[in-house]
C-alpha cells in the first residue's frame, strides 16, 4: 500500500496532472452553479476532451476533479436562489438560503465551502485507507437491502417539516411518490399514466421538478410579496467569519457527515442525494430541541451537514467504481465508460495492475479539495453579491436560469410547461404552508424504491426477502424507530409540560 501512495503521490504531482486537477474543479465550480448542469451534463462534455489525452490517470484526475467541483460548486445556486439544479445539492438550500435571506450569504457560503472541503478530504482519506475492504461489503448489498436503505430514507420525513407539519410532510412525501410513478415501470417496460402524451414516457424530469418546487416560487413570491421577500443588507453579505462558538457547533456535525456520508457513497445506487438527505435528518433528529426549531430557519447545522455529507459521498462513490467496476451512480457510469474507452478495466486487480492510476486518483483528491477551498474563499464576497441586485433584475435572472435549466435537463419543450404548471401549483402549496422538500424527496426515492422492491420480490418470490436477510431487517427496524422515536420523544415533552401546568 506505501508503495502504491508513493507511486500515486507522484503521478498526481505532475505537472500535467496538477493542471488537470485546477482545470477540472475549476470546470465544474463554476459550471455548476448554474441551476440544470449538473455533474452528470458536464462530465458527459467533458469526455471526449479527456479521452483525447490518451493518459488514463490524467483523463480520470481531470473528470474526478469536475466531478466533485460540480457538487462543491452547485451549493451556491441553492444557498444563494433557491434554485438547486442538482440533486445532491437541494437540502442546501433548505437552511443555506434562508441564511442568505438574512444577510448571511457570505457566512453561508463559508460554512459550505469549509464543509465540502472537510467532507471532500476526509472522505479520500477514509477512501486510502479503507477502499479494499469496503469493496466486499459493497457485495453484500444487493436490492432487497437497497429498498431497506430507501425506506430508511423515508422515514427521516419528519425532520423536514416544520413544527406541527409531520402530518403534511407525509402527504406532500405520499404525492412525490404518486408523481414517480409517472412513465414506464420497473416491472414492465409499459408507460403509466402518461395521459397519452408521448413526452411523459421516461417520466417527470428531476431537474424540471427541483426548480417549479424552488426557484420558480421563489421569483413569483419576490412578485407576489415584495415586502416579507427582502434580501439581506449588502453590507452584511462582508461577514464571512465563522465565530468560534459556530466552529465548535458544526465541528462534531461535519465529523459525523463525513463518516456517514462517505459509507453511502460507497454503496452503488446510493450516492450524495441520498447522503445529504441522510445526513440532514439525522443531525436534526439527535439535536436538542431548541436547536430542531431552527433547521430550516437558517441553521449552521442545517447546512453544514448535507454539505459535508454530498461531498464525502461522491468521494465514497469512487469505492465500487474503482474496485469492482460497479457504478454507484449516474455520474460513475459516465465515468466507467470513459475508464473503458481509455482501455484501463476497473475492478480488483486495477490497484494491483496499474496503481499509477487508483492511487493517483485518491491523491489527486486531497489536492482537489485544497484548490477548490482556496478558489472559493476569496471569491465569496463577490459570488455573494448576487443577492444585492436590484429585484427588477434578479426576478428575470431567477427566470432564465430556471427554465434554460429544465430544458436543457431533457431537451423538451414540454418540460418548460411542466415547470410553468408546477410551479404555480408549488407556489399555492407554499402559500398554503405545505412544506415542499418532502415531495422531492418522495419523488427521488420513489423510483429507486420501487425498482428495487420489484427487483427484490422476483427474486425472492414474495416478500420474504425481508425477514431472509438480516441486513434488510435491521435497515427496516430502524426505519421503524426513525418514525416511532420522533412521536414518542413529542409525547414525553407533552406529558412532562402537562405535569408542570398541573404543578407536579
Amino acid at each position: 500500500m506505501l508503495e502504491g501512495l508513493l507511486i500515486g503521490l507522484q503521478t498526481a504531482l505532475s505537472m500535467q496532472n496538477l493542471l488537470m486537477v485546477i482545470g477540472g474543479c475549476l470546470i465544474g465550480t463554476f459550471i455548476g452553479m448554474l441551476p440544470g448542469l449538473g455533474p452528470m451534463s458536464i462530465i458527459a462534455i467533458m469526455i471526449p476532451v479527456a479521452i483525447s489525452m490518451g493518459d488514463p490517470s490524467a483523463a480520470l484526475i481531470l473528470l474526478a476533479g469536475v466531478y466533485y467541483g460540480a457538487i462543491f460548486g452547485g451549493s451556491t445556486s441553492s444557498i444563494l436562489l433557491n434554485a438547486p439544479g442538482v440533486a445532491g445539492t437541494v437540502a442546501s438550500s433548505f437552511d443555506g438560503y434562508p441564511m442568505a435571506k438574512q444577510g448571511k450569504a457570505g457566512k453561508a457560503l463559508t460554512i459550505a465551502a469549509v464543509a465540502s472541503f472537510a467532507g471532500g478530504t476526509i472522505g479520500a482519506l477514509l477512501l486510502m485507507v479503507f477502499a479494499p475492504a469496503l469493496s466486499s461489503v459493497a457485495l453484500l448489498f444487493h436490492s432487497a437491502e437497497y429498498f431497506a436503505l430507501m425506506v430508511v430514507g423515508l422515514s427521516a420525513i419528519a425532520a423536514f417539516a416544520g413544527t406541527g407539519q409531520v402530518a403534511k410532510a407525509m402527504l406532500m412525501t405520499t404525492l412525490g411518490l404518486i408523481m414517480a410513478t409517472v412513465g414506464e415501470g420497473a416491472l414492465f417496460n409499459l408507460p403509466r399514466f402518461t395521459m397519452g402524451i408521448m413526452d411523459l414516457q421516461s417520466g417527470f424530469g428531476f431537474i424540471t421538478l427541483a426548480m417549479a418546487m424552488f426557484a420558480l416560487p421563489e421569483a413569483l413570491f419576490l412578485v407576489l410579496r415584495p415586502k416579507t421577500t427582502q434580501q439581506g443588507d449588502g453590507a452584511a453579505i462582508k461577514d464571512l467569519r465563522i465565530t468560534r462558538a459556530e466552529a465548535k457547533a458544526i465541528a462534531p456535525v461535519i465529523g459525523r457527515q463525513s463518516v456517514q456520508g462517505f459509507f453511502i457513497g460507497v454503496l452503488p445506487g446510493a450516492g450524495a442525494t441520498i447522503a445529504s438527505f441522510l445526513g440532514y435528518a439525522v443531525e436534526r433528529n439527535i439535536a436538542p430541541k431548541h436547536e430542531q426549531d431552527e433547521f430550516g430557519k437558517g441553521s449552521i447545522k442545517g447546512l453544514a451537514a448535507p454539505e459535508t455529507a454530498n461531498n464525502a459521498a461522491c468521494t465514497g462513490s469512487f469505492v465500487p467504481l474503482l474496485t469492482l467496476g460497479i457504478p454507484g451512480s449516474g455520474t460513475t457510469a459516465i465515468l466507467l465508460g470513459a475508464l473503458i474507452a481509455l482501455n484501463v478495466t476497473p475492478g480488483p486487480r486495477l490497484m494491483i495492475d496499474q496503481p499509477e492510476v487508483f492511487w493517483a486518483v485518491i491523491m489527486s483528491m486531497f489536492i482537489g479539495n485544497l484548490v477548490l477551498l482556496v478558489l472559493n474563499l476569496p471569491l465569496i464576497p463577490y459570488i455573494a453579491k448576487v443577492l444585492s441586485v436590484p429585484r427588477t433584475y434578479l426576478i428575470p435572472f431567477i427566470l432564465f436560469f430556471t427554465l434554460m435549466g429544465a430544458y436543457i435537463g431533457q431537451n423538451n419543450a414540454t418540460e418548460l410547461l411542466l415547470l410553468v404548471g408546477f410551479g404555480i401549483c408549488a407556489t399555492a402549496l407554499r402559500f398554503a404552508d405545505y412544506p415542499l422538500a418532502p415531495l422531492l424527496i418522495g419523488f427521488i426515492l420513489g423510483g429507486m424504491l420501487e425498482d428495487n422492491f420489484s427487483r427484490s420480490m422476483q427474486l425472492f418470490d414474495g416478500p420474504s426477502f425481508i425477514w431472509e436477510r438480516p441486513i434488510t431487517l435491521g435497515l427496516l427496524v430502524l426505519a421503524v424507530l426513525l418514525v416511532v422515536l420522533p412521536s414518542y420523544r413529542a409525547r414525553r415533552a407533552r406529558l412532562r409540560m402537562r405535569g408542570v401546568a398541573d404543578g407536579d
